[in-house]
């Protein structure tokens, strides 16, 4: 069944990035509110007074590391505009390009609690509310999450994790109404990215491996998750000609998802895994 975007609400994390700030202005163009949140508030606030003010937009200041403090946003976006709608998990990092050797513990340990850790905490404080409105989750993963290129390993690990996760949720929240999908853009040029796609080992790879890291513009993954969106898509990949990187896959998962995870006996498999040990 289609998302009609306008009247909706759209609650953005990592909206004060390009990706997040993009999407913002493109769905409030289609007429949805929207909640930005980012790590530091200044900046989405002032984004959400360009994008109409406080009846339309709103910025909020959360840590995607903090369950509690994403519990209490949520809590207050339904509050504003009165419900959550659709949530965009987007915050993420890309961390350094490095081989096993020199990458810092504490510095593995960043990429997977933001990228992986992080956006399940999304999710999960984000859950309740979406599923009072039968809206949808989606999850900003990478075309590395398929194709798994050299000196990115965590990063990599992190955004295949989002897609592995985002397969299992969309299989929990179909039985309470809930739509999830994933995003799988191939490199696009942000201020983050950019800085990353200076170094020489980049250089070196996007040179090697052109085919699956070309860069596409800001406005085609936007416009892409917009229309994953309104679909409520199982994935996004972007650009489309890219789609067979995550065809088998997707299909091995979608074929599973139907003949072996039958919504009746999911529906009781969760109602059995959610009463309390006896």
């Amino acid at each position: 069944m289609r998302l009609d975007l306008p009247g909706k609400t759209v609650a953005i994390t990592g909206a004060g990035g390009g990706l997040g700030a993009g999407l913002a202005r493109a769905v409030r163009a289609h007429g949805a509110n929207v909640a930005l949140l980012d790590l530091t508030a200044d900046r989405v606030q002032a984004h959400a007074a360009r994008l109409g003010g406080e009846r339309y937009a709103r910025g909020w200041a959360v840590d995607v590391r903090d369950l509690e403090a994403q519990q209490q946003v949520f809590a207050e976006v339904a509050e504003h505009f009165g419900a959550v709608d659709v949530v965009v998990a987007g915050a993420g990092v890309l961390g350094p390009l490095q081989t096993i050797g020199p990458t810092a513990p504490a510095e593995w340990d960043r990429v997977i609690d933001i990228n992986l850790n992080g956006l399940w905490r999304t999710l999960k404080a984000a859950a309740p509310h979406v599923q009072r409105t039968g809206g949808h989750l989606v999850a900003v993963s990478s075309m590395i999450a398929y194709v798994h290129p050299p000196l990115l390993a965590s990063y990599a690990a992190s955004k295949a994790g989002v897609a592995a996760m985002t397969d299992v949720l969309r299989l929990e929240m179909r039985a309470v109404g809930v739509t999830v999908g994933s995003v799988h853009p191939v490199i696009f040029r942000t201020p983050m990215i950019g800085d990353a796609l200076s170094s020489p080992a980049a250089a070196e790879l996007v040179r090697d491996f052109s085919g699956a890291f070309k860069t596409v513009e800001l406005d085609t993954v936007v416009a892409e998750i917009v229309r994953g969106i309104e679909r409520r898509a199982r994935r996004v990949v972007v650009p489309r000609r890219h789609g067979s990187a995550a065809l088998v896959p997707g299909l091995a998962q979608a074929a599973l998802e139907r003949l072996l995870f039958r919504p009746r006996a999911v529906a009781r498999a969760i109602e059995l895994g959610s009463e309390p040990a006896g």
